[in-house]
């Protein structure tokens, strides 16, 4: 019985893999031994994991310690008759729940997607027939032909090649199709190199080529970036873990607290159920019931705002976990450059030209590096274009996206930069059509056409291929003035490394003319005769916006670094051109890590060299993962942008995953946090800034929240110690936490970005969400409110001593006042009122005006005197509240002035 061995199959050769796989180099499988292979091994599809139920993750949105809080605070008011306000907390914690269960039930959805990516059809020989199949019915062993346009059904070790070249930029992030050979390779190589290999999910770009499949579903390469998927732990952001831990504290102090008031009216000999009443208020007084849903709102509006800036947040704590964002690990290809070949340097005729433009488009001029190097006058710079671009079987065309190359980008790039130059292409084409065609070989390493230039003159031979293969069989030079000269083998050899030493990958042109009359080339026409024509360099450029956007991260003392699967000298390249290291960067310089090197790292080893080198090629999908985690070891905040297959394991680990939404596949934006609609590096910058606000602004809420819960539980434990009556009652603790939390504090949540927000360095992960001086203000403030409302509840007692709904209607306004004088405060935790724009928040305006006019209401209304047992006040009694509040605005400015005094200058 067949057992799919375990081997490293691109060290095999084509006879090892096929007797190994017990298949046939020319019939392949018959029906039979398929059908049991398949009966045994299973389809060719990936393991969709089985997820919670839709009701344990709705039940889990309960178990939250705040959320906790708040349903037995809502309890205790159902105990109490207290019906409208457990409905209430109720309606408050069923929201946050619902909006929980919805923003979890779209963020697991990548191992789906990439298991659809994975449906396609195959070409197989089965019992030396040729057929189609779905390719979830392929087996090891199965013998598939590949041509152009195909996606690759399974992983195959290629046993035949024609000219076959590979995308797999989803895969690796190598931004230019893979030519593809058969012969054996060394076991070291890494996926990026294995160019015997085709793996599941990659695109066919050129040519042909047959292979017996080694592995199918979860076996395959992009089978176990699934698995890598489904162990990445999804972290919680620094925002959830410090408000389960705020959450934390806050349940055991309220416990706390609610214990000792108890404990101190027992021992007081007080009415048990008068205790058990201050206790309960005591409770749902410390209880910030506005919290949960001003935290979902104020993240709500994050991603309305981030939304108008074209990032797409998928999870709502992402808003403020990028605003922590301490490093940014960027893919290249498709995020940091434009995943258009480039041609940007060209030799000719002994002068040196610049390409400006990027991309496709044909906009942009040659111009020269030395004076006097007139491109318009250099017949071998004309001639080194037509041959780039009548050596090519690409084909441009524009759409609603701009630009697109039908064919091999590299070719598309030669017809580009012919554009560019003034020519027509299309005009070129038919004044010089071709005749005969010897296609590219990976063992010869060129391409060579023959054209017929018409009224008579000699067909032309044209040749492109690597250097080595053009510039040995090369015994001329072409001359700006088109005459041949004596090849320099020096002066090549010196530009050839001037253009390795930018990245660029380098083509080398020739030609050759042939007799009146020959319509056929041979290889022997190639191999004697030819003139060398010059060089052109490309390059996948970067994105201009990108070089801005990572200047502006640097500057808010963000760190960026790329991992990419390209290569070495490339990722080198582009990481100068776009800051990320000096003019030095290069493998050579050790500011370039391999994947081969990060392979022969232990943990502690790679946690060191991730921090401290910007720039990681050929790496493979686990590493990604690894580089990602052993940044998290550090304790850095990291984001992960990508827009590839192989981007998804280390999207999902990170603490935010940034995905590019036009380029990016399904599987990248489904393990991202956030997609970017525009595809543009430059709105990671954005997101950060937008980030950041939101931070800010939850802090604010906080601040502003706190001081009041404290103030009315504290104000009920000095009535119980005291032995004096309650200054407010449950009811009003709730008509004063629910009304001011959400017509004052929600109205922070729409506060303006401060202007030094882009020039703070990222908030340390260690620091709670809480600092020391803030807790002061809080206790401060919280203070001031217990001062005032149990001063001015035991004066208004003293003066009228039968009137204790007035009373207590005064110190329920005390609380209201005093947070809406301190709302202006906590604007800003560090600048002064005066300093923010009177009317730069609308809303907070708004706010304040219906909550003075529903606090009218409550004064004097008589429907509401009867349910809230409030009365009505009198001048001075508002004298006294207003002047309570302006004491409070006053000594908040007070104590920042003095906190930005003793800041130490930077």
């Amino acid at each position: 019985m067949f057992s799919l061995p375990e081997k490293t199959w691109h060290t095999l050769d084509v006879r090892e893999t096929i007797s190994s796989l017990e298949s046939h180099e020319t019939s392949g499988l018959s029906h039979a031994v398929a059908e049991e292979r398949s009966a045994r091994l299973g389809a060719n599809e990936l393991t969709r994991a089985k997820g919670q139920g839709p009701l344990i993750r709705f039940l889990s949105q309960f178990k939250q310690p705040l959320v906790i809080i708040l349903l037995a605070a809502a309890l205790i008011t159902l105990l109490l008759a207290e019906y409208v306000d457990a409905g209430v907390i109720f309606a408050v914690v069923l929201v946050n729940a619902v909006i929980g269960f919805v923003q979890e039930a779209r963020a697991m959805k990548a191992i789906e997607a990439l298991a659809n990516a994975m449906v396609s059809e195959a070409t197989v020989v089965r019992d030396g027939e040729k057929q189609r199949i779905p390719s979830q019915l392929l087996v090891p062993g199965d013998l598939v032909l590949l041509q152009s346009g195909d996606k690759v059904p399974a992983d195959m070790r290629l046993i035949k090649t024609r000219e076959l070249q590979v995308d797999e930029s989803a895969l690796t992030g190598e931004s230019v199709p893979v030519q593809k050979a058969e012969e054996k390779l060394d076991p070291d190589m890494v996926i990026g190199d294995r160019r015997n290999m085709a793996y599941s999910s990659t695109l066919v770009t050129y040519g042909s080529g047959q292979g017996v499949v080694v592995a199918t579903g979860d076996r395959t390469e992009i089978g176990r970036i699934n698995r890598l998927i489904a162990s990445a732990d999804v972290l919680e952001t620094p925002l959830t873990k410090k408000i389960h831990h705020f959450s934390s504290i806050l349940l055991y102090a309220i416990l706390a607290m609610a214990a000792l008031t108890f404990v101190v009216g027992f021992l007081r000999g007080q009415d048990m159920v008068e205790i058990f009443m201050a206790s309960v208020a005591l409770a749902v007084g410390a209880i910030p019931e506005g919290l949960p849903a001003a935290i979902t709102i104020t993240l709500a509006i994050g991603v309305s705002r981030m939304a108008r800036r074209n990032a797409i947040i998928r999870k709502l704590p992402a808003v403020e976990t990028l605003g922590s964002t301490m490093v940014i690990c960027s893919d290249k290809t498709g995020t940091l450059t434009q995943n258009q070949m480039t041609v940007v340097d060209i030799v000719a005729g002994g002068s040196r030209y610049t390409v400006s433009g990027t991309g496709y488009a044909p906009e942009g001029a040659i111009s020269p590096v030395q004076e006097g190097a007139d491109p318009s006058s250099n017949i071998a710079l004309s001639e080194l274009l037509k041959a780039g671009l009548l050596c090519n079987d690409s084909r441009l065309k524009k759409g609603e996206a701009g630009w697109q190359v039908e064919g091999d980008p590299t070719e598309g790039a030669l017809i580009t930069v012919v554009a560019k130059a003034g020519f027509d292409p299309r005009r070129l084409e038919k004044e010089m059509p071709r005749l005969d065609t010897i296609p590219f070989e990976s063992a010869r390493q060129y391409m060579a056409t023959l054209h017929d230039p018409g009224e008579g003159k000699p067909p032309v031979l044209y040749v492109k291929g690597s250097i080595e293969s053009i510039c040995v069989e090369c015994a001329a030079i072409l001359g700006p003035d088109g005459e041949p000269d004596i090849a320099g083998p020096g002066a090549i050899s010196e530009w050839v490394e001037s253009m390795a030493e930018k990245g660029l990958r380098v083509l080398a042109f020739a030609r050759k003319e042939m007799p009146v009359g020959t319509t056929h080339i041979t290889h022997a026409d190639v191999e004697e005769g030819i003139v060398f024509l010059g060089l052109q360099g490309m390059i996948d450029p970067p994105r201009p916006e990108a070089m801005e956007a990572v200047a502006a991260c640097q500057a808010a003392r963000i760190r960026v670094k790329m991992i990419t699967g390209d290569h070495a000298g490339t990722a080198g390249a582009i990481a100068r051109q776009i800051g990320l290291c000096g003019e030095t960067c290069s493998y050579h310089t050790r500011e370039v890590l391999t994947g081969r090197e990060i392979a022969e790292l232990d943990a502690e080893q790679l946690a060191a060299t991730a921090d401290s080198t910007a720039v990681f090629a050929r790496v493979s999908p686990e590493q990604k993962l690894r580089l990602v985690e052993a940044l998290q070891e550090r304790d850095y905040v990291v984001a992960m942008t990508g827009d590839g297959v192989n981007d998804a394991p280390a999207l999902r680990r990170a603490d935010i995953g940034v995905a590019m939404g036009m380029t990016g596949t399904e599987v990248s934006k489904e393990a991202a946090d956030m997609v970017i609609t525009d595809d543009n590096f430059a709105t990671i910058k954005a997101a950060v800034e937008e980030g950041r606000g939101v931070f800010d602004n939850l802090i604010k809420f906080i601040t502003w929240t706190l001081p009041t819960n404290g103030g009315e539980g504290l104000i009920i434990l000095a009535a119980v110690v005291l032995g004096t009556r309650l200054p407010i009652l449950p009811l009003q603790i709730l008509w004063i936490n629910m009304t001011t939390a959400l017509l004052l504090g929600l109205t922070l949540a729409f506060e303006p970005k401060e202007r030094d927000i882009m020039r703070r360095p990222p908030r340390d992960p260690g620091v709670p969400i809480l600092t020391r001086p803030l807790i002061l203000r809080i206790l401060m403030v919280s203070l001031m409110l217990v001062i005032g409302a149990f001063g001015l509840f035991k004066i208004e007692l003293i003066r009228f001593p039968d009137n204790e709904a007035a009373a207590r209607t005064l110190a329920v306004n005390v609380f209201v006042f005093g947070e809406m004088f301190y709302l202006f405060n906590c604007r800003s935790m560090t600048r002064p009122v005066w300093e923010l724009g009177l009317f730069s928040n609308p809303l907070l305006w708004a706010g304040v005006v219906i909550m003075t006019l529903l606090q009218l209401l409550y004064t004097y209304l008589p429907a509401f005197n009867a349910v809230f047992q409030s009365a009505p006040m009198g001048m001075t009694e508002w004298a006294m509240v207003l002047g309570t509040g302006l004491i409070i605005l006053a000594a908040v400015e007070v104590e920042k002035w003095g906190s930005r005094r003793n800041r130490p200058r930077a």
